[in-house]
């Protein structure tokens, strides 16, 4: 039996692009897929959002004369691309999807709404957030964080490629510290670089439970779902 009924997956653009670093690797796209397609048929509603640093990342200065609002708006298009991919990888194994954008392009995608969201999860379909908020300045995190309180989500799955939160960064620092749980106060705190402030703000504000694990490691999203104990559980 899972132990979430309903669970908001954030996967990163990069994990799109595989060993490449850029791009959409379809191999990999496919090992996704496949996971979350078992999960979901384990009888787990999911929402998925998916960033777009495999092609563009809105946070950076953009080139030339481009402005900070530009460039955010590039990064969500750049996820709507990612959202377009994991969709069709999806289908191809026989699961029902729906893309929902922020930003409204009826041919591509339906726009997003909550109550329609909700409905499509209640019936089994997977649902992929694509363009952040709809705003610039906020992060995918932060979207992913405002649509798993919007969806009543139990939980935020946060797929990464280190195995959970760490005193450190862990790809250069070999003692580095897992922790296998830690207060949402302690990351803010100590600014441990998992989410960005203002979604951990928002999943503390609605009591909303984070679990950070490894993405890398096959049947991770499962065993998340399943309640193994995984990764690093971020909670009150």
């Amino acid at each position: 039996m899972p132990k979430y009924n309903r669970i908001l997956l954030k996967l990163s653009g990069e994990a799109m692009a595989g060993e490449a670093g850029f791009g959409i690797e379809a191999a990999r796209v496919a090992q996704i897929a496949a996971e979350i397609r078992e999960t979901a048929q384990a009888g787990v509603q999911i929402g998925i959002v998916v960033g777009g640093g495999n092609f563009f990342r809105g946070l950076q200065p953009g080139p030339g004369n481009l402005d900070r609002v530009v460039t955010d708006q590039m990064g969500m298009l750049a996820t709507v691309i990612n959202a377009l991919a994991l969709q069709a990888a999806l289908e191809s194994r026989g699961a029902f999807t729906r893309v929902m954008s922020a930003i409204e392009m009826h041919q591509i995608a339906e726009p997003y709404i909550r109550r329609r969201a909700i409905r499509h999860l209640e019936k089994g379909r997977l649902v992929i957030f694509a363009a952040g908020t709809g705003s610039p300045y906020f992060s995918t995190d932060t979207a992913a964080s405002l649509r798993a309180v919007e969806i009543n989500a139990a939980v935020i799955a946060k797929a990464t490629k280190v195995d959970g939160v760490y005193d450190k960064d862990p790809m250069r620092h070999s003692d580095a510290l897992r922790y296998e749980r830690i207060s949402y106060r302690d990351v803010l705190a100590r600014n441990l670089a998992v989410m960005d402030s203002t979604a951990i703000s928002m999943c503390r504000e609605n009591r909303l439970p984070i679990v950070v694990f490894n993405m890398n490691v096959p049947g991770n999203i499962f065993r998340m779902a399943m309640g193994e104990p995984i990764g690093t559980v971020i909670t009150e």
